[in-house]
C-alpha cells in the first residue's frame, strides 16, 4: 500500500479481539486501539482517526457513544459496529443514527478488512467533495459582480483580502451600485460561509421596530409584544449580519450597536440577561458618515467601530468601460426569462446607454434592459426600445459626451483584454470576469484576431 496508512481506532473491551484485530489490520492502517469509552475519547481527542471500530458492547458502556462522538468530529471518521449475531436489531439502529455499517460476531476478518479500507475511500471521496463544493460557493460569490474596470478590480481585491477577516466591514455608494451584492461577496468567500446571511434594511423600519428587529423582545415588552421574538442578530449566530443604510438609524439604537460591537452580546427589549453572540456585522450605507458625525447626527465612536474597513463601490458612470458586461450580462437573463434567447443588443442601444448618466447606477441599467428586452419586436433591442430617460440621453454621461460614438468591437477588445490581463491569461477565469462562456470568449477572440 503505498503512502501513508489511514488511521483506524479499534475499541474493544476484549485485549484478545483488539490483538487479533490489530494483526490482520496492521498492513493496511495505522492502528490505535482502546478498552472502554475513557480511552476511546482521548485517542478521539488527540489524534485524527481516518476510521473507527467500535464493539456496541464494551463491559457495562455503550459503544453508540463512540459514534455519537465521531458524529460530532469534522471531518467526520467513518464508523463501523461490531455487535453479536443475536444483536442485530442494535447495529441497524446505529446505522440509523450515522454508523458506516456493521459485522457481527464472530468476525469474519477478511471481510472487516475490505468494509473499514472501502469506508475510508468513500470518506475521502466526500471530504473531496465538501472542499470543492466550498471553492465553488467561493468562486460563485464573486460571479455576480462584473466588471473590468480598474476601479471594479480594486473593489474585487478588497473584498478577497477583508472577508477572511473578522473585521467589521462598511460598504458606502450610491444607492443601485450592489453593495448587499457586496456583503454577499464577503459572507460566501469567508470563513462564516457555512452560516446565514441575515440582512435588515433600516430605512424600511420605525426605530421602535428596528430595535425589537434587531435584538429581539421579550413577551410583554410592550403593547402587542404577545410572544417573545428573536432578533437578526441571534438568528445570524455564526454568520454574517448585513445592515443596510445604517445612516438612518436612530440614536438609542446606535447605542444599543455601538455595545453589540463592543461586548459581542446583546439584550432583547424588555429582557435584561446579555445574551452572547457570533456575528460578524457588513454595513452599508449611501449617506456621508463623516458630515453626519461632525453634524452630531451619527455617533463618532460607533463610526469608527463599523468603519474598520471601508470598502467604497464607484457609481457605474465612472466605470463605463464595465456598461456592455453589464447589459449584455442583463440581456442574457430577461432574454431567458422572457423566451427571447435569440435577442441581441444593438450597436445603438449600447451607443445609447454609454451616453447615459445612470443616476440609478447598476439597478437601474438592470431595469432598463429589461424593459428593452419586454418591448423588442425584432431580433435586437434597438434605442427605442430602451426607457426615454435613456434614449433621449437625460443626465447625459461623463467620460462619453451626449452625441458622441464609440466602436462596440473596441469597447468588447479592451474588456477582454482586460479580463484577460486581471487572469494572467486564463481563459476560463476570464470568461468569468466578463460573465460570458469560455467558448463565447474565445470566438470573440478569434474574431478580434482576424479584424
Amino acid at each position: 500500500m503505498s503512502g501513508p496508512k489511514p488511521s483506524l481506532l479499534i475499541v474493544d473491551d476484549e485485549k484478545n479481539t483488539r490483538e487479533a484485530l490489530r494483526r490482520v489490520l496492521e498492513d493496511f492502517f495505522e492502528i490505535f486501539t482502546a478498552a472502554d469509552l475513557g480511552a476511546a475519547d482521548k485517542l478521539l481527542s488527540a489524534e485524527k482517526m481516518e476510521a473507527v471500530l467500535t464493539d456496541l458492547r464494551l463491559g457495562h458502556e455503550s459503544g453508540l457513544s463512540v459514534l455519537e462522538r465521531c458524529l460530532k468530529i469534522s471531518p467526520r471518521p467513518p464508523c463501523v459496529v461490531m455487535t453479536a449475531y443475536g444483536s442485530v436489531e442494535s447495529a441497524v439502529e446505529a446505522m440509523r443514527k450515522g454508523a458506516y455499517d456493521y459485522v457481527t460476531k464472530p468476525l469474519d476478518l477478511e471481510r472487516v478488512q475490505i468494509l473499514l479500507r472501502r469506508a475510508v475511500r468513500t470518506a475521502k471521496v466526500e471530504e473531496e467533495n465538501v472542499l470543492l463544493r466550498q471553492e465553488l460557493d467561493r468562486s460563485h460569490s464573486l460571479e455576480k459582480i462584473l466588471g473590468t474596470s480598474p476601479a471594479m478590480q480594486e473593489v474585487l481585491d478588497q473584498l478577497r483580502q477583508v472577508a477572511n477577516s473578522r473585521a467589521t466591514v462598511l460598504v458606502s455608494g450610491e444607492s443601485g451600485t450592489g453593495k448587499e451584492l457586496v456583503a454577499r461577496a464577503i459572507h460566501g468567500l469567508s470563513p462564516r460561509r457555512q452560516g446565514p446571511f441575515v440582512a435588515v434594511h433600516a430605512a424600511a423600519l420605525a426605530a421602535p421596530l428596528l430595535e425589537s428587529e434587531l435584538f429581539g423582545h421579550e413577551k410583554g415588552a410592550f403593547t402587542g409584544a404577545t410572544e417573545r421574538r428573536i432578533g437578526r442578530f441571534e438568528q445570524a449566530e455564526g454568520g454574517t449580519l448585513f445592515l443596510d443604510e445604517i445612516g438612518e438609524i436612530d440614536a438609542t439604537t446606535q447605542v444599543k450597536l455601538l455595545r453589540v460591537l463592543g461586548e459581542r452580546s446583546i439584550e432583547r427589549v424588555g429582557g435584561n440577561r446579555p445574551i452572547e453572540v457570533d456575528v460578524r456585522l457588513v454595513a452599508a450605507t449611501n449617506r456621508n458618515l463623516e458630515r453626519m458625525v461632525r453634524e452630531g447626527k451619527f455617533r463618532e465612536d460607533l463610526f469608527f467601530r463599523i468603519r474598520v474597513v471601508q470598502i467604497v463601490l464607484p457609481p457605474l458612470r465612472e466605470r463605463s468601460e464595465d456598461i456592455p458586461i453589464l447589459a449584455e450580462h442583463f440581456r442574457r437573463e430577461y432574454a431567458k426569462e422572457n423566451g427571447k434567447t435569440d435577442l441581441e443588443l444593438s450597436a445603438g442601444a449600447i451607443q445609447a446607454l454609454l451616453r447615459y448618466r445612470w443616476p440609478g447606477n447598476v439597478r437601474e441599467l438592470r431595469t432598463a434592459i429589461e424593459h428593452g428586452v419586454v418591448l423588442a419586436k425584432g431580433k435586437e433591442i434597438e434605442p427605442g426600445d430602451l426607457p426615454r430617460s435613456v434614449r433621449e440621453g437625460e443626465h447625459g454621461g461623463e467620460g462619453l459626451r451626449p452625441g458622441g460614438t464609440v466602436k462596440l468591437e473596441d469597447l468588447e477588445r479592451q474588456a477582454m483584454e482586460a479580463a484577460l490581463r486581471k487572469t494572467n491569461q486564463n481563459v476560463t477565469e476570464a470568461a468569468k470576469l466578463l460573465g460570458i462562456s469560455r467558448r463565447t470568449l474565445h470566438r470573440k477572440l478569434s474574431a478580434t484576431k482576424q479584424n
